[in-house]
C-alpha cells in the first residue's frame, strides 16, 4: 500500500480516458494527485526522458499509461527505462495500464515485472468510452461505421471501471505483484456494439464491414498521426483476430462486483447527445 496522503500520486496520462477519471477519485476522497502531462507541471513527456525525473519527485506512486498506446513499436522499452529510473529514484509502487493480446503490452509487462518495481498489472480489453472519446465518435454520429472486421467478440470494459480498478489498487493494500485482466460481462461483435448504441442513441446507425485496404485509405484520408494510424491497422488486423475471445474475473478480483454491462454505458452516454446528427 503506497502512503498517498503525504505525498502525491503521478499519473501518466493523467488527462486520457483512464487518467482523467482516476485523478477525479483520488480528488473527490482529498488524496493528492500530480497529473503526468505535457501541459503538466512539472512537465511530462514520454518523448522528452528528461522530464520523467522531475515529474517523479516527491511521489509515492506512479499509474502507467503509456502515450499514444502501450501497443506501438518501442513501447515496452520506454515503459523499462521509466521503470528502472522510477525505482532508482526511490517511486517503486508502480501500476501498469496494459492490453489483452497485444505483443508489445506483454513484454512491457514483463520489463516492469523485472524492473524491481512493487508492480500492479491492469491489463484490459477494448475500452466502451472508445465509441464516445475517440476515433469512432464522428462515424456514429455520421450513422455509419465501416471496419474490416466480422463477428468477433470483444468484451469491452469500461473505464470506469478500470479507473475505479486503479484507485482500489493504488490505495489499498494487498495488489503488489498482482496482474488483473479486466474485461467487461458479455462478449459483442463491434456491429452488436454499434446496434446497442444506435438503439440508447433512438437513430440508425449502421455497421458495414469492408476490407483491410478500403479501412487503411480511410484512416489515411482522416491525416492522423502515423502512430495512429498504425495502432488502427494493427488493432484490426492482429489483435482483433478473436485471440481476445474471453471473459475474466479481474474486475471482481479487484472490486469484488461486476463488471459495467455496455448497455448501461451505451445508454448512459447516449443521454449526453454526443452521438446524435
Amino acid at each position: 500500500m503506497t502512503d498517498p496522503t503525504t505525498k502525491p500520486i503521478l499519473i501518466l496520462g493523467g488527462t486520457g480516458k483512464t487518467g482523467r477519471r482516476l485523478a477525479e477519485r483520488l480528488t473527490a476522497h482529498d488524496l493528492p494527485v500530480r497529473i503526468g502531462s505535457r501541459s503538466g507541471t512539472p512537465r511530462f513527456d514520454w518523448e522528452v526522458p528528461a522530464t520523467w525525473g522531475p515529474a517523479m519527485q516527491g511521489v509515492s506512486a506512479v499509474y502507467i499509461s503509456y502515450y499514444p498506446d502501450i501497443a506501438v513499436p518501442g513501447a515496452a522499452e520506454t515503459v523499462d527505462a521509466f521503470a528502472r529510473l522510477a525505482v532508482q529514484n526511490g517511486v517503486t509502487r508502480l501500476v501498469l495500464l496494459s492490453g489483452r493480446g497485444e505483443t508489445e503490452a506483454q513484454r512491457a509487462e514483463e520489463m516492469l515485472k523485472a524492473s524491481g518495481a512493487d508492480w500492479t498489472i491492469l491489463r484490459c480489453a477494448w475500452f466502451s468510452q472508445n465509441f464516445s472519446e475517440g476515433f469512432f465518435t464522428g462515424s456514429l454520429a455520421e450513422g455509419e461505421v465501416a471496419l474490416p472486421i466480422g463477428n468477433v467478440g470483444e468484451p469491452f470494459v469500461d473505464a470506469d471501471d478500470i479507473a475505479d480498478a486503479a484507485f482500489a489498487v493504488l490505495t489499498e493494500p494487498g495488489h503488489v505483484g498482482q496482474l488483473y485482466e479486466l474485461t467487461g460481462p458479455r462478449l459483442l461483435s463491434f456491429a452488436d456494439a454499434v446496434a446497442e448504441i444506435a438503439k440508447a442513441a433512438g437513430r440508425d446507425i449502421r455497421f458495414v464491414r469492408i476490407s483491410h485496404e478500403e479501412f487503411t485509405a480511410a484512416v489515411a484520408a482522416h491525416e492522423l498521426p502515423p502512430e495512429f494510424g498504425w495502432l488502427l491497422n494493427e488493432l484490426f488486423t492482429q489483435v482483433l483476430d478473436g485471440r481476445n475471445e474471453s471473459l475474466t474475473d479481474g474486475v471482481q478480483r479487484v472490486l469484488g462486483r461486476q463488471p459495467r454491462d455496455f448497455s448501461a454505458y451505451a445508454t448512459q452516454t447516449a443521454a449526453t447527445g454526443i452521438w446524435s446528427n
